[in-house]
This record gives C-alpha cells, sequence and structure tokens, in this order.
C-alpha cells in the first residue's frame, strides 16, 4: 500500500519535471540567437502585423474595395487623410474609381501571402520528394532528374513563369481564366521553385545513404521509402528550412512581377503586383499614392522575409557563427 502511494507521488513529480514545447524552444540555442538579433525581432514583428492584417482585412477595413456595390465616384482621387482634401476613412486616399487604397493594399496582401505560400508548399512537396528519390536510388533516375533541373535553371524563372501562365491561360476556358488565375500562378512559379528544394535534398541525401544508421536499417530489410521519410529526411531539414523562408519572399516578389506585367491576378482579384501596375498609370497626374503605398507595402513584405531567412541561415549554420 505504501509502495502504490509512493507511486502515485512520483508520478506527478516525473511529468511536472519535463518541460514542455515552449519552455524547451526558449532554452534552445536558436531562440538565443533571435533575442540577440534586433533586426530579425523587427523583420518578425513587421511580417506578422502585415500578415495579420492582411487576414483579417474583412474585419478592420471600411470597404470591399472589389465589390462596385460599396465604391461611390464622389469619393474618387482623394489623397491621404493628412491631405487638406483627405477625408475619413480613407487614409491612404482612393483612386479613380473610389476604391480605398488602404483596403485594396490589404487585401492585395492577402491573395499575396496565399499565393506565396502556396507555392513554396508545392515547391517543398516536389523537391523533396525528387530530391530523396535521385539521391537515395542515384543511377539514371539521378542523371534524369537532375538534367532536368539544370534545364529548368538555365531558363530565368520569369520567363519561364510568364511561358507557363500564357499557356494555361489559352487552354482555360474563358469563364475559368480569372476563377483559376492564382492556380495558374501557383503551378508557374513552382516549375522553377522546385529545383532548389531538389538539389539541396539530393546533395544531402547522397552523404546520408553512406552512414551507417541507413545500412544499418537496410539490413533490418527497412522499406526504402520509410528509410528516406523517417531517417534521411529529417537530417535534411535545416538547409530546407532556410531556402523555404528565402524563396517564400522570392515567390511573392514574382507574382507580383507576373501581375504589373499583365499576366497575373486579374482586376477582380488583384495582388499587390496588380495595385502597382494600375497605379504607375496614374503616378504623373499627381496621384502618387496610388503606386507608392502599394509598393511600399510589397517591399516590407519581401525585405522582411528576406532577414528572417538571413537570420535563420546564421542561426542554423554553424560554420557561421
Amino acid at each position: 500500500m505504501n509502495t502504490k502511494k509512493t507511486d502515485a507521488r512520483a508520478a506527478p513529480a516525473s511529468s511536472q519535471s519535463e518541460p514542455g514545447w515552449l519552455a524547451r524552444l526558449r532554452q534552445s540555442d536558436l531562440w538565443y540567437s533571435f533575442m540577440r538579433h534586433r533586426s530579425a525581432q523587427v523583420a518578425a514583428v513587421v511580417l506578422t502585423l502585415l500578415i495579420v492584417t492582411a487576414m483579417i482585412a474583412p474585419w478592420i477595413t471600411p470597404q470591399n474595395p472589389f465589390n462596385p456595390a460599396e465604391l461611390e465616384l464622389w469619393n474618387a482621387e482623394l489623397p491621404p487623410i493628412w491631405d487638406e482634401r483627405g477625408q475619413w476613412p480613407f487614409i491612404l486616399g482612393t483612386d479613380n474609381q473610389g476604391r480605398d487604397i488602404l483596403s485594396a493594399i490589404l487585401y492585395g496582401s492577402r491573395i499575396s501571402v496565399i499565393i506565396g505560400v502556396a507555392t513554396v508548399a508545392l515547391s517543398l512537396v516536389i523537391g523533396i520528394s525528387l530530391g530523396l528519390v535521385a539521391g537515395y536510388f542515384g543511377g539514371w533516375i539521378d542523371n534524369v532528374l537532375m538534367r532536368l533541373g539544370d534545364v529548368l535553371l538555365s531558363v530565368p524563372t520569369i520567363l519561364i513563369a510568364i511561358l507557363v501562365s500564357a499557356i494555361a491561360r489559352t487552354m482555360l476556358p474563358v469563364g475559368l481564366r480569372e476563377i483559376g488565375a492564382g492556380a495558374v500562378l501557383v503551378l508557374a512559379i513552382t516549375l522553377s521553385a522546385w529545383v532548389q528544394y531538389a538539389r539541396t535534398v539530393r546533395a544531402q541525401t547522397s552523404v546520408e545513404r553512406r552512414k551507417e544508421y541507413v545500412q544499418a536499417a537496410r539490413l533490418l530489410k527497412v522499406p526504402s521509402r520509410r528509410i528516406m521519410l523517417n531517417h534521411i529526411l529529417p537530417n535534411t531539414m535545416t538547409p530546407i528550412l532556410v531556402a523555404a523562408t528565402l524563396n517564400f519572399g522570392m515567390a511573392i516578389l514574382t507574382e507580383a512581377t507576373l501581375s504589373f506585367l499583365g499576366i497575373g491576378m486579374p482586376p477582380s482579384q488583384p495582388s499587390l503586383g496588380t495595385l502597382i501596375r494600375f497605379g504607375n498609370q496614374y503616378l504623373f497626374s499627381g496621384m502618387w499614392w496610388m503606386v507608392i503605398f502599394p509598393v511600399l507595402q510589397l517591399s516590407l513584405l519581401v525585405v522582411s522575409v528576406n532577414v528572417l531567412g538571413d537570420w535563420l541561415r546564421d542561426a542554423l549554420n554553424p560554420k557561421l557563427r
């Protein structure tokens, strides 16, 4: 009976001694590096603020800028609120159709962020899968996949995206072109973005497959898929996380470039690049706020992502410490 009481008392003590994931994070070297890196802290705050405000845009903006029923032409071409001709609640002014610039920026940022996340996620799945297969099996499979990657890398990303986007738009029915514009952009950017992940994973896998723990797993008749996913993949995630962070900003910038050229998001679903294209037409007519504020939003978004990516690369690479 005494033994049971002792065990009952010892069990909670042992469970309390195990720190949670939040405590382990705060005790890690990554957290220590983050707390000492002021630029990374500022970039994290800015990026979080931009993404959160974009996601909750329908609840904090004065209008839905892409709903024609909410637009009023007598509010068109208003300057920012600090100008003597500015009006509340149009803090950053309006465009030539009475669309609130701040609302348009937040709605457009949401589209840009979603396309960037979808592009990185799809590129990760394709790149990691092909990189594991190429590095683990080698031989002709490795040669075919890596030569395909070399061909894609020899062509600029923007040209591949333009080609794929143009072909996809001509193949889609007219009624589906605007609806599927986001999916076409994700596919177009992913076509060249997956190569970097595949080459990185392939190089790491080629090294890991020769190590003792992989050889032991093979002797135990562990399936190749399980070896690649459960044993090799976790040891390749550090460079992949850094590449994914940096490519997130690149995907947003590529989408904005395509939209600025007129082959990205349609006017009914404008992203930041589309807003910049529209505002650029009125830049020399005095309505500078139509292009300056979307450009600032895009710059803050991409720069904050790149700063976080640079910090993550330095923090996870012991050779750079």
